[in-house]
């Protein structure tokens, strides 16, 4: 039982991450488009944070 539990929080945490990473992209993506380069230095950045 307590493999199941960690399996299914690693599936889960590597799922929040994977949803991170598609906001930011999206938001990035975003940024590009407006122009805004405070937006696109900081989101840089936290995408590097991130890794």
């Amino acid at each position: 039982m307590n493999q199941g539990r960690l399996q299914s929080a690693r599936k889960a945490q590597a799922a929040h991450r994977e949803n991170i990473q598609k906001s930011l992209e999206h938001r990035l993506q975003v940024a590009r488009a407006n122009g805004d380069e405070q937006l696109i230095r900081q989101l840089e950045a936290e995408m590097r944070y991130l890794g």
